[in-house]
């Protein structure tokens, strides 16, 4: 997965796909989902991120982007700070294939989550089940 990446760019523009405008019948999350693969990624926040993530839409670039904010902020979280349960859950669920094929990424989001102390156990079950998902010492 890129980790240098025009950041400026939508993922229609860096996956060289426009989505046509969705059907008229549409649900306001895919409506919504559309809207967000048009914006430029630099500008989504942590929950659109979530959003994008948690519908496996523009993984190669997103990813790297929430492990980046999840690693700058599972510090505060420890020191009893807030902490974003939802883009740590689009991240962690995403299937095994996935962090398989970027190890480094995944290594970085083990780290990642070894600080974090106070989340939810049903967040917890989330993370252990990514944990024991990784390869042996690779990850």
């Amino acid at each position: 997965m890129p980790k240098d990446f025009d950041r400026g760019s939508s993922l229609e523009e860096l996956e060289g796909l426009r989505w046509p405008v969705p059907p008229a019948d549409t649900t306001p999350m895919v409506r919504n989902v559309y809207e967000l693969r048009r914006r430029p990624a630099a500008t989504l926040e942590p929950h659109e991120l979530a959003r994008l993530i948690g519908q496996d839409e523009g993984l190669p670039w997103l990813l790297p982007l929430a492990v980046e904010i999840l690693r700058d902020t599972a510090p505060k979280q420890a020191e009893g700070g807030w902490f974003d349960d939802d883009l740590l859950y689009a991240v962690i669920t995403r299937k095994p294939e996935v962090w398989a094929a970027a190890p480094e990424l995944a290594h970085e989001l083990k780290e990642t989550v070894a600080v974090l102390t106070d989340v939810s156990r049903y967040v917890r079950q989330d993370i252990d089940a990514f944990l024991s998902a990784l390869p042996g010492d690779d990850a």
